[in-house]
């Protein structure tokens, strides 16, 4: 390989353009070992197709890098998107990785061929230097090496990682449970035997083609709301209470199932899907998405059940590790993964009306206090999600 010294820069900025670069994806997903499905190509041009532009005081465009060697070989992707706010008579400009959404996209982050960080950061920022006027860049899910090459500008604001949570699979299903805590261990025994006592038996059934896959996911959507529902467990939001939500997830999943990355996960007793839930397969890995279940069949935990069968299904076709999603809560840490944390940072424009324009945004954002309410009057924060 030749030394790398430099690299061409090529912005794309259209959703047609993003389109095409699939070729670029694939390379960069296999020499970085991705097992995410939220930086697939699938995934970015099935959100720029349905997200864009879904507020009419938010005006938002692709700003994506594509990074090439001396050879044209892709070696970095930023995928980026520039929002333009008004704040009264000022306007407000951020720059943010794909999947400004509400939680769907559950980890954003660039594509960097590995080797390629530092050459990869000077290029971007340099590029971004020349975007126009922007306010602040919000860089999500990068490796220690990047943040140490953007870390060298100075202007950047350090925020709490994100967590995501990973179990490692054992060779079969009995070392994997033997390895487990004592209390999983004791929930795993009630629920089998539970709906066993009772005379109810029950099948694992997974949905991988497009065949069966709208009534799948008619029947998810259905026992995602049930669950959000529930008065007398906690509290859970309808991720998918608008039609918009659900026509993205309805496009992306079927996008990805004809790629072979889809797996809907359903919990039949007799003929009733009592529970079910998403699941990527992405490289050597199982990442369990969004999920729901009957509340009449809670006290036989059909959710854990339905985790510990795709769990089993994983170790079944040889899959290294299972992701269990991000944001910390006792459904994940029971199981005794481990925990991977994604850097996060802002990087500021530097000037004090910039650093002003953050500051009332993000104080917008939270909805917290009197002062959030009045700037929510002022800001755009959120799109027309719901």
């Amino acid at each position: 390989m030749l030394p790398k010294t430099t690299v061409a820069v090529e912005l794309v900025t259209t959703v047609a353009g993003v389109a095409v670069l699939g070729p670029c994806y694939e390379r960069l997903l296999q020499a970085t070992a991705n097992t995410m499905p939220f930086a697939l190509h699938e995934w970015h041009v099935a959100w720029c197709r349905h997200f864009l532009n879904c507020h009419s005081n938010i005006r938002d465009e692709p700003l994506f890098y594509v990074l090439r060697d001396a050879q044209g070989a892709c070696v970095a992707i930023f995928p980026f998107i520039i929002s333009r706010r008004r704040l009264g008579p000022f306007k407000i400009v951020s720059i943010d990785l794909l999947g400004a959404d509400p939680g769907l996209t559950e980890i954003r982050e660039p594509l960097i061929y590995p080797g390629y960080e530092q050459l990869a950061a000077r290029a971007v920022q340099h590029q971004l230097k020349k975007a126009g006027r922007w306010d602040w860049i919000h860089w999500t899910g990068i490796g220690a090496a990047f943040a140490e090459a953007l870390a060298a500008d100075g202007r950047l604001q350090w925020q709490p990682p994100q967590s995501d949570f990973v179990l490692d699979m054992a060779p079969t299903w009995e070392e994997f449970r033997s390895g487990l805590k004592r209390n999983i261990r004791e929930s795993l025994r009630h629920c089998y035997n539970s709906m066993k006592r009772e005379g109810h038996s029950f099948e694992l059934q997974v949905i991988d083609s497009p065949a069966e896959l709208q009534s799948g996911l008619d029947r998810f959507f259905e026992l995602h709301r049930l669950r959000a529902q529930m008065q007398t467990a906690p509290g859970h939001l309808d991720r998918f209470a608008s039609k918009l939500l659900r026509d993205f997830l309805r496009d992306v999943c079927e996008r990805l199932c004809k790629r072979g990355v889809l797996r809907l996960f359903q919990l039949k007793v007799g003929s009733e899907v009592v529970a079910t839930r998403i699941g990527f397969v992405v490289g050597d890995s199982l990442y369990l998405y969004y999920s729901g279940f009957d509340p009449e069949w809670s006290r036989y935990s059909v959710m854990t059940t339905t985790v510990a069968e795709a769990i089993k299904y994983a170790i079944a076709h040889g899959l290294k590790t299972v992701n269990l999603s991000t944001a910390k809560d006792v459904s994940k840490t029971r199981w005794g993964p481990r925990q991977v944390d994604y850097t996060s940072v802002y990087e500021n424009a530097g000037r004090l009306r910039s650093r002003l324009a953050r500051e009332a945004y993000l104080k917008a954002r939270s909805g917290v206090g009197l002062q959030s309410k009045v700037l929510q009057r002022l800001i755009s924060v959120r799109r027309n999600w719901y």
